[in-house]
């Protein structure tokens, strides 16, 4: 299974010069000042260069509180049109900046743009919450959500009434001038202290890849990893040796296969140490957060930041949350356990037969074993499949080819448009009817000045109002191969590159009025749903059986195989689901604390080992997925208390499934069903009655649990 996670790949260096960065120098004039002439208007990335965001940001800034100063100080009566919409179009040149900038700092960032994020991130709080905290401009606001009986909006504009007030609400808009002063002081703080985290894990990610010495070691791996692995040393200036590089998530890819238990050992103990300690330690910094974060709900009126996050989302508080989980928990670890069991067989049945002494499973073995006992199970390992998995043609006969027969699109790859690398590529996206819908562009592979994991980005966002169609990225961490090598995936690549793209579809398909409720512009534990979804694809066997060629024959993958693939794809659930809940049960222990339970830094571990046993997820053979010192979700990016949304999101995904085959499965009818009334309505109206409009009745958590392979004890619900 897969979680659309992010987090980080290696070194401390003049990215810009070590890493190739292929930025031009540009011409000088703000790049940002106007809409880009592109199709699409895709950023003009061969005129923007680092220079240009300082001065790009300070006016873009300068520009938008002129904007909002006018309309506060419109003497005409608040308007829905003057007032609302006059707010929801202003600060168009600093979303394009911004959007941009955001972009090159995780998937190409340099030593420049980090000193500018750690610059701008304080000061762009400080604008965000002199328009927040304007109590003339949410006066105005006020004034027309006091008037919304009589003003005959349609429900999308009602939509963004709501959402506007909302907002200001929750930015602290009725406190007074004392507490909105502290408030500045702490949004400003933990600009910095966020910026400061994701900028620690990147580099002790980078720091902490594995060097060997002996390509003994690398037993196991096949010979486009250790081509990858060779590669990347040398990148590193390295003229000897094999590096591997860390992932984001706790448990590295290479684990599954390295022979070598003492290597697997030295990989698995750097990538859990990553950021505890050393030169990149982040634990002083997650203790600063969790207070800041406690102090900012109360003062915002909320017992603890958990409490004000859900209160905007769709589980509504952390009791709702933490009852979903705990209502899985059982079933997840009584499958890991049945696992373990299975492994531990494996390990005792090999030490037999090679004389030697059998040991206990450990977090560094289970997934090297679990390969072993799946293929006993079903008499196959990845590295029979993967042949099968070759990127172009997964993404051309997999991924582009499910849209088409759900959704009728197609895909024209776009040579003459640039993105910031030579190496991503730009489609075309048309609609059924030929008319031009979006671009896409694809970012798969790994490099070292890149955040870890796989996300979505969107550069442009769709809008009537503004006269907008989508661009948006896809980003991926797969390894570059040598140069004479084919990129093959795992499964798990491959669920992943269609996972991403049920995102790119939310926003490819978006067809709204207003940019703020466009595409992906929803709540956490609902952003999810679409790419949960999109994920059933990679294994239906009508597309399974589309893309699954040979790289070099183009024969397809044998029947028998293919049956073996789609019978296995379920094992591991247990292991999976539990290190996800571990993450997920961590998440709200942290957030759920007040400014005076937030442990000092040399406590913050021992809180982990404690709110992991607390919660039931102490298991010491399947750590959490993240560890908290780099645990980018909670404490860099904006899934803070909300990354139960996975699982939140996956029940109304296989919900959708499990509509999905009861209605005939891959067809036109049904993708346009699912078009019409979710992928193309953003947040134009309640995410949880648009579920309810398309499903028919509330969600359903037994399609979830039979996907998995997972089955409740008898006394649960």
């Amino acid at each position: 299974m897969q979680w659309s996670q992010s987090v980080i790949v290696l070194g401390t260096v003049m990215m810009s010069a070590a890493w190739g960065d292929t930025r031009p120098h540009g011409t000088g004039s703000d790049p940002f000042a106007s809409p880009s002439p592109l199709a699409f208007h895709l950023p003009p990335f061969a005129k923007i260069r680092d220079q240009d965001f300082r001065p790009a940001f300070e006016a873009a800034m300068a520009e938008q509180r002129r904007e909002v100063d006018a309309i506060t100080h419109n003497p005409a009566p608040a308007t829905f049109a003057n007032t609302i919409v006059a707010l929801e179009q202003s600060g168009q040149r600093l979303d394009r900046v911004q959007r941009v900038f955001d972009y090159l700092k995780t998937s190409n960032t340099d030593s420049t743009i980090e000193g500018l994020d750690r610059e701008l991130a304080p000061r762009i709080a400080e604008h965000e919450d002199a328009i927040r905290l304007d109590p003339l401009l949410f006066a105005r606001i006020e004034a027309v959500f006091g008037e919304r009986a009589t003003l005959r909006l349609d429900p999308e504009s009602e939509q963004l009434l709501e959402r506007t007030r909302t907002r200001f609400l929750r930015a602290g808009a009725q406190l007074n001038d004392t507490d909105k002063a502290k408030l500045r002081e702490i949004n400003r703080e933990l600009a910095a202290l966020t910026t400061q985290f994701r900028q620690n894990v990147l580099k002790a990610t980078q720091d902490g890849a594995v060097l060997v010495e002996s390509e003994s070691e690398l037993s196991g791996l096949t010979e486009p990893q250790k081509g990858a692995a060779r590669s990347a040393a040398q990148k590193r200036g390295l003229a000897n040796g094999w590096l591997i590089v860390l992932q984001n998530t706790t448990v590295q890819p290479e684990l599954e296969q390295l022979d070598n238990r003492a290597l697997r050992e030295r990989v698995y103990r750097a990538s859990i140490g990553r950021a505890n300690g050393g030169a990149h330690d982040n634990t002083a910094v997650v203790s600063r957060i969790v207070r800041l974060r406690a102090e900012r709900a109360v003062l915002l009126g909320y017992p603890n930041h958990a409490a004000y996050v859900l209160a905007d989302e769709t589980a509504g508080t952390p009791a709702a949350a933490h009852a979903m989980l705990a209502q899985i928990l059982p079933a997840a670890l009584a499958q890991a356990q049945r696992e373990a069991e299975d492994i531990q067989k494996v390990i005792d049945a090999e030490s037999a037969a090679n004389g030697t002494a059998t040991f206990k499973l450990e977090p560094w073995d289970w997934p090297y074993y679990a390969v072993r006992a799946r293929k006993a199970k079903f008499d196959f390992d990845d590295a029979d499949v993967q042949p099968y998995f070759e990127l172009d043609r997964v993404l051309h006969d997999g991924v582009f080819y499910a849209a088409h027969e759900l959704y009728g699109l197609s895909f024209r790859e776009r040579s003459d448009l640039q993105a910031y690398r030579d190496d991503l590529r730009i489609f075309e996206v048309y609609d059924a009817d030929s008319t031009p819908l979006a671009l896409f562009v694809a970012d798969y592979f790994k490099r070292d000045n890149k955040q870890g994991g796989a996300w979505m980005n969107a550069l442009v966002r769709q809008s009537r109002l503004d006269g907008t169609r989508p661009v948006v990225t896809n980003n991926l961490n797969i390894p570059v191969p040598a140069a004479d090598q084919p990129v093959l995936l795992t499964f798990d690549e491959v669920r992943t590159l269609f996972h991403e793209f049920g995102h790119a579809l939310h926003g490819m398909l978006s067809a709204v009025n207003y940019a703020s409720l466009s595409g992906t512009s929803v709540p956490r534990d609902f952003v999810e749903y679409p790419s949960q979804f999109n994920e059933m694809w990679a294994q239906e066997p009508k597309v399974i059986s589309h893309y699954a060629r040979h790289y070099k024959t183009g024969e397809p993958m044998p029947s028998a195989l293919l049956d073996k693939v789609l019978a296995s794809w379920r094992y591991g659930e247990g292991y999976a689901t539990t290190e996800y809940l571990a993450a997920a049960l961590l998440d709200l222990s942290w957030h759920g604390l007040t400014a005076d339970q937030a442990p000092p830094a040399d406590q913050v571990m021992a809180f982990e080992a404690r709110a992991l046993k607390a919660e039931g997820v102490d298991y010491p053979a399947i750590p959490p997925r993240y560890h908290t010192p780099y645990f980018l979700h909670l404490f860099a990016l904006s899934y803070s208390a909300d990354y139960y949304a996975y699982l939140w999101s996956e029940v109304l995904a296989r919900d959708t499934g499990q509509w999905m085959h009861d209605h005939g499965g891959l067809t036109r009818a049904n993708g346009d069903t699912l078009r019409v009334k979710i992928l193309s309505r953003g947040r134009s109206a309640d995410p949880a009655a648009l579920f309810r409009a398309f499903y028919g009745g509330p969600p359903e958590i037994a399609p979830l649990l039979e996907y998995r392979g997972l089955t409740l004890p008898a006394h649960q619900p």
